[in-house]
């Protein structure tokens, strides 16, 4: 299924079905939260101003020769998905990765153009080429600490930064307060050994908590 996101009128970001369906994804975030906080990792959703962040290589390519290939892991309830499909480029393939089937369900029922597969990150290699994609443009991850936590954490950068199409780029998120902690100092040293430039942006106030973003580009061979 190929997705044409943006510059076309969707009738279900329009009225009480766009609010209906925000108010059921903040609910299904809280009560997924309280039932995994370590898998769900906030309370809340992300804020519009953190997605905008977070999509933001997206928007500062030329796609007039062909149209990109999107991918959120974790995307939850959709809070980075919204943007995504307000803002890419017409004939964008977009695809969610969501280990929550409860998330996945919601994800899919709001959101029918996105490509929605129930599985975890580490599996991505398998699931991309099931569906005949040799490689992602936009790699945007939602995903909680836990996620990267432990010996399995620096693979699962790797396996992330190879599944990335030549120019291709992850944007991956954290929160202010937990930046200097030890597992946020080791994910951006992963990140540096999996990737040549990894720009960190300014911190994300309108988000609560504030969060900033780390842009990754150039992925390092793996041979590197």
């Amino acid at each position: 299924m190929t997705t044409a996101a943006g510059g076309t009128s969707n009738p279900r970001r329009r009225g009480g079905r766009l609010t209906t369906a925000r108010g059921d994804g903040q609910l299904l975030f809280l009560r997924e939260f309280v039932r995994a906080p370590l898998r769900t990792a906030s309370v809340i959703p992300s804020s519009r101003s953190l997605a905008e962040q977070m999509v933001r290589p997206l928007n500062h390519r030329d796609w007039t020769q062909r149209a990109p290939v999107v991918l959120e892991l974790g995307p939850g309830t959709g809070a980075f998905t919204r943007v995504i499909q307000e803002t890419a480029p017409k004939g964008t393939r977009h695809l969610g990765i969501e280990l929550n089937p409860a998330m996945a369900r919601h994800l899919s029922s709001t959101f029918p153009d996105v490509e929605v597969i129930v599985g975890a990150a580490a599996d991505l290699p398998h699931m991309l080429h099931r569906i005949g994609i040799d490689g992602v443009d936009l790699i945007i991850s939602g995903l909680p600490w836990q996620s990267f936590a432990g010996p399995a954490g620096p693979r699962l950068v790797d396996t992330i930064a190879g599944c990335l199409a030549p120019g291709g780029t992850y944007t991956q998120f954290t929160y202010a307060w937990t930046r200097w902690a030890p597992p946020a100092r080791r994910q951006h040293r992963t990140l540096h050994e999996s990737f040549d430039e990894v720009q960190v942006s300014r911190t994300i106030w309108r988000n609560l908590p504030p969060a900033f973003v780390y842009t990754s580009t150039r992925p390092t061979p793996a041979d590197g």
